[in-house]
């Protein structure tokens, strides 16, 4: 029963803080300005988790980490959806690996 109410607790502070943000949101207009703002945070959320192994890449080659980031960055720039843009640059540095 603890199991239970440990996951269910853990369960509850975890949604919501994700709640409330899109209960406001939706509740109200947002500017124009706000909502173009909002929409890139998955995409800088993206850049802040990829950058520093672009940086620290632990391979002989940093062209690695390069390839992977410039794929990333350019798929991101077309407004593609954020699971393509990590999908994307994965089977580019693949193919990079593969082919040298």
């Amino acid at each position: 029963m603890k199991v239970l109410l440990l996951i269910f607790g853990m369960s509850l502070v975890t949604m919501i803080p994700r709640l409330i943000p899109a209960w406001i949101s939706s509740a109200s207009d947002l500017p124009g300005w706000l909502q173009r703002w909002l929409e890139s945070i998955p995409y800088a959320a993206l850049g802040a988790l990829i950058f520093p192994g672009i940086i620290l890449v632990e391979r002989e080659d940093p062209w690695f980490g390069l390839v992977g980031g410039i794929t990333a960055a350019v798929l991101a720039l077309l407004k593609l959806d954020l699971t393509i843009v990590m999908a994307g640059a994965v089977a580019v540095v693949l193919l990079y690996e593969h082919l040298f």
